[in-house]
């Protein structure tokens, strides 16, 4: 019998393989492609310009500029009440003039001390 040849098998071009495989596995590319795109968005939510990082370091500023601006706000209040003493009082004044500018009434004799005593030089030992 005479054998017939049969054509040789045509190869499939690329493209279709490629298709035939995607087709095939979509379903896990897409929850590939999702888990990937999920990690991303945690990651830009943590770090990003204003992720969770930037709003605790903003945070703990707020805090920090909250207590100075306290402070300020008492010492701007006692220095307030010094003004007004220092524009009624004349004991005040009298005190202000005394310590800051050393003055004295007539006929009344100040003694300056030194602000720290000084350390005494102790004889040296004979060698």
């Amino acid at each position: 019998m005479p054998e017939t040849l049969q054509p040789a098998p045509k190869p499939t071009p690329l493209l279709e393989r490629w298709w035939s495989a995607y087709l095939a596995n979509r379903r896990r590319i897409g929850t590939v492609a999702a888990v990937v795109f999920a990690m991303f968005l945690a990651w830009h939510v943590v770090t990003g310009r204003n992720g969770l990082n930037s709003w605790q370091q903003k945070r703990t500023e707020d805090k920090a500029l909250v207590q100075e601006i306290d402070r300020l706000t008492q010492e701007n209040a006692r220095l307030s009440q010094h003004v007004d003493r220092l524009k009624s009082d004349p004991g005040a004044i009298e005190h202000e003039a005394r310590e800051r500018l050393h003055y004295a009434r007539p006929n009344e004799i100040i003694y300056a001390l030194p602000a720290t005593p000084q350390p005494q030089k102790s004889p040296a030992a004979p060698k």
